[in-house]
């Protein structure tokens, strides 16, 4: 066995930094200076809604084959489309006044050639085919589509969509509905939304989070100390996020991600750090001494639990979906800044404030701040946490049977859990895009919006025409697509996009399920003995294949997660049994967050209460992104918690009483920082994108949970039942094992607070 050593300690940070404040402050506003200049930046790195699969899967590949062969083909309608609704209860197509209104719309919008490409109705298009105007029409006929293509590239469409949202507004007629819907509008409406769920938890959710942070620490100044070290690395994780946006774009959540876990491991990681501070000036130590002794134990943990938390977020750079790398790297650049900004920024405000850091200290924490003594078996049962843990240790096995029943209970709607793509319309608050899409879906085939693209790549000859009239006719047939589909060659004659709309909701299982029928049935059959590729691509194939990589590497990650998991615990606390509770606690608390989010979401039950949307299925990313958050997050109160038992322990080899003075002294900080971080989440939960809202709740159950029923009743009893079998190590493990000591070498009080 042997020890192994930090490069640099953080007890020797702690010192440094208290010793020279001045200096380590303003090393912070100098990057909070950069951020500034590169913030504004940040606009240009993030992609939309747009969702890159890195595996080339079937849909990536005929996407690509599109833009290779028929981009800029005059005779291609490959930019960006939009279908523009016009609907009216009272008048009908036939009706002069509707013709007027439509004919009106699509003259206007033609008229704008900087934004429009093309714009024609139902009407044109009867002059020319009677079948294809059809199309355009709802069978009540109070309904007509516009089509609209484009001007310009992607990123100029993207720039001109307010223009042309404000030219669609235009047009409004009294008794009529005149919407737009189209992927770039949607794209749009989810990049604002998000931007103002972001405003919205800004104004609400720090003003309520300062409120707890005050009730916890009893003072205005300890509570701004938590708030402001959190604020800095989310300020300077966004500058981080806007330079690498510069090479390699982000999604547009990044920064709502950003700023939902900043807030909760920054405020938490600064909470531990201040309020241990504060415990060793009531033991007697000395100001920088004080800083010191928080530094090499609190901070020492933080350092653990902030590693453990950047670990898990890598399992979320095992799928190869830009979403997951995407979010998981703005989680992990925050957590980073707020690991760096505990250990060094906040002992240098500690240093310049002093005792200062306790003002104003109010009236219910007086007796607590001045009274308070190091936890001995004389004292461990006294107070409310003492009786509590007393209770609870008394009965463990009924603890256990309990809090396992009821979590088991809770997370057994996980098992109907189903995935897919919430970024769709109906993802979307009321307004005019959510408005347009449900008109399509009463009156049209509901894959009209987004229909499936085929893709046949091959020289045109009569052997392939006759092949895709085959195909043509296998659609028609097939129960999964409506109407009949439409062919277009390229100008070189080598590329052929067949487009098929679904009869069937394209963010639906069953639509997923019509893809993977269509790729392994009907294709092949189709084409076998020709020299031409086939693909399936089109939004929803993309969606398809994106699920489907998720399922692919789930296990993976879990096994990454689990894996790393259980290694760092079992280095650090010298157990084996530790770590192997400390997951099977975490997967119990993921699970019940699984469950909340089928039964809210999925089954509605009680959405409306809490202002959320119902959908069909949870966000594709949602599940396992939550997994690799949590296990992450949770790992905080479990090492807190365990490194005041271990360092108990370590002292009087008492396990039952190193578990109650564990537990008495981390359960009041504890339960703040999970208010704390379910008052964050809950904030981003309260936002109006539907995987946002998934995300927030999910979070916001899991820790509550986390904090109440498994640290507070779980833990202790399990420690209880198991005694000292909870630190068996198997002899040939404590010869290879290294020794880390999350407490290190605390310094001892000078003498009593007068």
């Amino acid at each position: 066995m042997y020890r192994l050593k930090l490069p640099l300690s953080t007890g020797k940070v702690a010192n440094f930094s208290a010793r020279h404040p001045w200096w380590v402050i303003g090393v912070w506003l100098v990057l909070l200076v950069l951020a500034g200049v590169a913030a504004p930046g940040l606009k240009t790195g993030l992609t939309g809604g747009e969702m890159r699969l890195l595996n080339n899967p079937d849909s990536v590949q005929g996407q690509t084959l599109l833009k290779q062969k028929m981009a800029g083909d005059p005779t291609a309608s490959l930019g960006a489309t939009e279908t523009v609704v016009v609907h009216s209860d009272a008048a009908t197509v036939d009706d002069p006044q509707f013709q007027q209104v439509v004919q009106q719309t699509t003259t206007s919008l033609a008229g704008k050639t900087g934004l429009v490409a093309q714009a024609y109705d139902y009407y044109q298009a009867a002059l020319f085919d009677a079948d294809a105007a059809g199309a355009l029409i709802s069978g009540d006929r109070h309904t007509a589509l516009i089509v609209v293509n484009l001007a310009g590239t992607s990123s100029q469409v993207d720039d001109n969509m307010e223009q042309y949202l404000a030219l669609i507004k235009a047009q409004g007629v009294k008794g009529y509905t005149i919407a737009t819907v189209g992927e770039s509008s949607i794209g749009h409406e989810f990049s604002s939304t998000a931007e103002n769920d972001l405003k919205k938890a800004e104004l609400v959710g720090l003003p309520l989070t300062l409120i707890v942070l005050v009730l916890v620490f009893g003072a205005v100044l300890a509570a701004g100390v938590s708030l402001a070290l959190a604020l800095v690395a989310i300020f300077v994780s966004v500058g981080v996020i806007s330079v690498i946006g510069v090479f390699v774009p982000q999604s547009f959540f990044i920064v709502n991600m950003i700023m939902m876990i900043g807030l909760a491991v920054g405020i938490d990681y600064a909470l531990f750090i201040v309020e241990r501070y504060r415990e060793e000036r009531r033991q007697g130590l000395g100001k920088i001494e004080a800083i010191t002794a928080t530094g090499a134990t609190a901070s020492r943990a933080v350092l653990f639990s902030g590693g453990t938390v950047i670990l898990a977020l890598l399992g979320l750079f095992l799928v190869p979906i830009t979403t997951f790398r995407s979010l998981g790297l703005g989680a992990l650049v925050v957590v980073s800044a707020a690991v760096l900004a505990v250990l060094t920024l906040v002992p240098a405000l500690l240093s310049v404030l002093g005792d200062r850091v306790n003002w104003p200290l109010v009236r219910w924490h007086r007796k607590k701040h001045t009274g308070e003594r190091v936890h001995s078996s004389r004292t461990v049962y006294k107070g409310i946490w003492g009786k509590f843990t007393k209770g609870v240790m008394a009965r463990p096995v009924v603890g256990v049977a309990l809090t396992v029943v009821i979590l088991l209970a809770i997370a057994a709607p996980s098992l109907m859990l189903k995935t897919g793509a919430a970024a769709s319309p109906d993802a979307l608050p009321p307004g005019d895009r959510r408005t347009a899409y449900e008109l399509l879906a009463e009156n049209f085939p509901p894959g009209l919006l987004s229909p499936v693209q085929i893709v046949v790549s091959g020289k045109e000859t009569p052997e392939l025409d006759q092949a895709i009239k085959t195909l043509q006719d296998g659609l028609r047939r097939s129960k999964d697509f409506a109407g009949s589909s439409i062919v277009t060659w390229n100008q070189a004659k080598d590329l052929a996009l067949i487009t098929a709309p679904l009869s069937i909701p394209t963010d639906s299982p069953e639509a997923y399920q019509a893809i993977r029928d269509l790729r392994g049935d009907l294709i092949p059959s189709t084409f076998a003995h020709l020299d031409a590729s086939v693909h399936a691509t089109g939004q929803t194939a993309l969606d398809a294949d994106s699920v489907d990589l998720v399922n692919k590497f789930t296990p993976a990650v879990l096994a990454f997660v689990l894996g790393l998991t259980f290694i760092l615990l079992m280095i650090v606390f010298r157990s084996i049994v530790v770590p192997l509770n400390a997951i099977i606690m975490n997967l119990l608390s993921v699970g019940a967050a699984y469950g909340m989010l089928v039964l809210v979401f999925q089954k509605g039950i009680g959405h409306r209460l809490f202002g959320f949307q119902q959908t069909p299925t949870i966000e594709a990313w949602v599940p396992i992104f939550l997994f690799c958050i949590l296990f992450g997050l949770s790992m905080d109160y479990h090492v807190f918690l365990l490194s005041r038992i271990r360092e108990h322990y370590d002292r009087t080899d008492k396990s039952r009483e190193a578990v109650a003075v564990g537990l008495k002294a981390t359960s009041r900080i504890i339960t703040g920082a999970a208010l704390i971080m379910v008052v964050v989440f809950s904030t981003f939960a309260a936002g109006n994108l539907v995987m946002l809202q998934q995300v927030g709740f999910g979070l916001a159950v899991a820790v509550l949970l986390d904090a109440t029923l498994i640290r507070s009743i779980l833990v202790p009893a399990t420690m209880a039942i198991l005694g000292k079998i909870s630190w068996y190590l198997p002899r040939a493990l404590k010869k290879v094992l290294p020794r880390v000591s999350l407490e290190g070498g605390r310094t001892k009080p000078i003498r009593p607070p007068a």
